[in-house]
């Protein structure tokens, strides 16, 4: 397999080889009165507290909770996109900021997919920190940018607009994106929902054929099922850190009762039902 993923960096901050790919020690996020996007150091309205974590290179972790949890706001933290009221966040051994290493996708909804450019002008924005502000791309640029649709089954798209494609489509640039970009984190907030099932299982193959390449998956999901079955640990937030552990161990009863409280409700000796109050579906545990 051609890996795109390079771990020499000309750009962007340089990385401490011993370092964990991602630290987070006693990290909480307070957002300023009325503000959605700011954080304040004066604030208690805390969309996390206190959440300490370490993410090694090449694992895959969901990220999973109710509505309000917090997971959008965690995953703006680790791209740089906010700052900590309090506590540290550091990606390779460094703070966020500067780093060419993270690649973000962010909820379909916040994309304006009427935006006029085509899908090989959306890889190649994953250039931009390779390239340089202000310069123009090179040959090689463009060809990573083939190979990384190629690598999604998407280069027959290349010319097409973003909007004129469909959900799972989307996200597959999105990928290409991160994968033009020799993304090392990558950080993807609900790409999975409104896709049907093939659809999902298109972009987990793609998943799949970067662990070669040592990426590290952050992924906020509501699918509890999914998150068990497709990933290696699970992040269980509920604004604090309620479990992070192996799939078995972070679902365990006592763990899904303190993170979704009122909308688990017991239908057996083992069993437990998630109504969908919080989520976008039951699940059944």
């Amino acid at each position: 397999m051609t890996a795109l993923v390079s771990k020499i960096t000309t750009r962007g901050v340089s990385h401490q080889t011993a370092a964990p790919t991602l630290a987070l020690r006693d990290v909480s996020v307070a957002y300023a009165a009325g503000a959605k996007a700011v954080a304040s150091s004066r604030s208690q309205a805390f969309a996390i507290e206190n959440i300490t974590c370490q993410v090694e290179a090449g694992e895959r972790v969901a990220v999973v909770g109710p509505n309000g949890a917090g997971k959008s706001t965690l995953l703006k933290l680790i791209v740089g996109v906010l700052k900590p009221s309090r506590g540290k966040v550091h990606v390779y051994g460094r703070r966020p900021h500067g780093h060419i290493c993270i690649a973000y996708v962010p909820q379909r909804s916040q994309i304006d997919w009427s935006f006029p450019v085509s899908v090989a002008d959306v890889v190649m924005m994953g250039r931009v920190g390779r390239i340089g502000l202000f310069r123009w791309p090179r040959r090689r640029d463009w060809q990573v940018v083939r190979e990384s649709l190629a690598r999604v089954h998407a280069e027959h798209l290349a010319q097409k607009q973003i909007g004129e494609l469909s959900g799972g489509q989307q996200q597959r640039v999105f990928i290409a994106r991160a994968l033009a970009q020799e993304a090392e984190l990558l950080l993807m907030d609900e790409p999975l929902a409104g896709l049907d099932t093939p659809s999902q299982e298109v972009i987990f193959e793609i998943l799949d054929s970067l662990r070669p390449d040592g990426v590290t998956l952050l992924m906020a999901t509501h699918d509890l099922d999914l998150a068990a079955a497709r990933f290696d640990r699970i992040m269980l937030l509920n604004r604090k850190l309620v479990a992070f552990d192996v799939p078995t161990a972070a679902l365990q009863p006592q763990n899904l009762l303190q993170a979704y409280g009122g909308h688990v409700h017991r239908v057996g000796d083992d069993e437990l039902l998630l109504t969908d109050g919080c989520c976008d579906e039951g699940v059944t545990r």
